[in-house]
């Protein structure tokens, strides 16, 4: 099914729940920024969201078209990274006032999550004019924010506009149409994820989002070399499957099916970079990178003809979070706390279901596949090695999924292979 027909509808499903995704107006194609004001006809106070790389690429125009509609401009200039955090948050609610009655951000991840975010809390509506196919949360409902130093995606709601305008881009960096692809490539890895916690942990899985997800993924990786060109069929078509992607989420109300430990790999290089102050690649490139890390353990789970299981004393795993997450430790602490993941034995279902587990792992392709995924559309397989290093890259393999609380492999893999010998040389 095409992203157009799955919005503004009811889906009643397979899986007993009636779906439903509601986008009032959604467009992707060359030229079609000129629809915008026919889209926001009935808008007469829209701040304008932007920062230093976005704004140059088509905000003059996006003024020209809506004229004095346009309330006001929420323009992000500094010349460092842009963070989803409270300060973020507050400066764009500086530009708010009591008519303001849309918010229409220009950018991708960062942009669209904090205008999710900041309209879903004071009851406006919002709209994304995307300026790079670099990521797949456009049409979900969560909004990934670093609050109080950590990452928190809230349920907030999908945006009612969302233009993606090939002639914009096509233009984008190569390594955020890379990032984008890559992304969508990491559906294998949240796919198995999902069916394996289905298999542990009796989790809701819908087959008709998990099949939508699994051909859109299979779709993309015969881009690659039309991505590489630019062409702007191919970057309209990674675009509509980004978008597709966000509805399958908003429609079960989870980010289930595109995220899994890959996704906790990702978060944790985010989190971990900001807490150092040392630099990270974006988003869905820690994903591409991170789903050949994941489909590497799951090789080395499955290698395993017979488990043992290891065990990790509550003292030593809370002085590997202080070495690993510094002041905001006792953060990552009560995650896991609230969660009770760690109260909860899973080895002896585990021994007990063991090749069913592995039938379940071999889902996902192998770790040679995804790298060649990668390489295909122009990756530097060293280079993720040479911006964080073994130890780090390891580290995050233990303890990243502490960040959330959601089972994926690496809970199974910890149990599997990380010991108080390990654990302890955590310093």
């Amino acid at each position: 099914m095409t992203v157009f027909e799955l919005i503004n509808r009811d889906i009643p499903c397979v899986c007993g729940k009636t779906h439903r995704c509601d986008i009032a107006h959604l467009a992707i194609g060359a030229g079609v920024l000129a629809r915008l004001p026919e889209m926001l006809e009935d808008k007469k106070h829209v701040v304008l969201v932007a920062d230093r790389n976005t704004a140059p690429l088509c905000a003059d125009r996006v003024k020209a078209l809506l004229g004095d509609r346009i309330e006001s401009v929420c323009l992000f200039e500094g010349e460092e990274l842009l963070v989803p955090d409270e300060a973020t948050i507050a400066a764009v609610e500086r530009h708010l006032t009591e008519e303001t009655d849309f918010i229409l951000g220009i950018g991708s991840g960062v942009i669209n999550d904090t205008c999710k975010y900041v309209s879903f809390y004071h009851e406006l509506t919002c709209g994304i004019i995307a300026t790079a196919p670099s990521m797949d949360g456009f049409a979900s409902s969560g909004a990934a924010m670093i609050i109080g130093g950590m990452k928190v995606t809230y349920t907030t709601h999908a945006p009612s506009l969302i233009l993606g305008d090939v002639d914009i881009l096509k233009n984008a960096p190569m390594d955020m149409i890379r990032s984008g692809y890559a992304d969508i490539i990491g559906k294998y890895s949240a796919l198995c994820d999902w069916t394996l916690s289905k298999f542990v942990n009796d989790e809701y899985l819908c087959p008709f989002v998990y099949d939508i997800v699994k051909e859109s993924t299979d779709e993309v990786r015969s881009l690659t070399e039309a991505l590489k060109a630019r062409d702007g069929a191919a970057i309209g078509k990674l675009m509509e499957i980004l978008v597709l992607i966000g509805v399958c989420l908003t429609l079960i109300s989870t980010t289930r099916p595109g995220s899994g430990s890959e996704h906790h790999l990702s978060h944790y290089f985010e989190i971990t970079g900001l807490i150092e102050n040392k630099p990270y690649f974006l988003h869905g490139t820690d994903v591409g990178y991170s789903t050949v890390v994941t489909a590497g353990l799951r090789e080395q789970i499955v290698a395993l003809e017979k488990p043992t299981f290891q065990k990790v004393s509550t003292e030593t795993r809370e002085a590997a979070y202080r070495a690993i997450y510094q002041d905001f430790w006792k953060e990552v602490k009560q995650i896991q706390d609230d969660a009770g993941r760690y109260a909860q034995d899973k080895t002896p279902f585990y021994a007990a279901h063991w090749e069913e587990i592995r039938e379940i792992l071999r889902l996902c392709p192998p770790a040679e596949e995804i790298t060649q995924m990668l390489l295909d559309i122009g990756f530097d397989m060293s280079a993720f090695e040479k911006m964080y290093g073994k130890e780090k890259i390891q580290r995050g393999v233990w303890y990243g999924k502490d960040l959330k609380d959601r089972y994926s492999v690496l809970w199974l893999y910890g149990d599997l292979f990380l010991g108080e010998k390990e654990a302890s040389e955590i310093r």
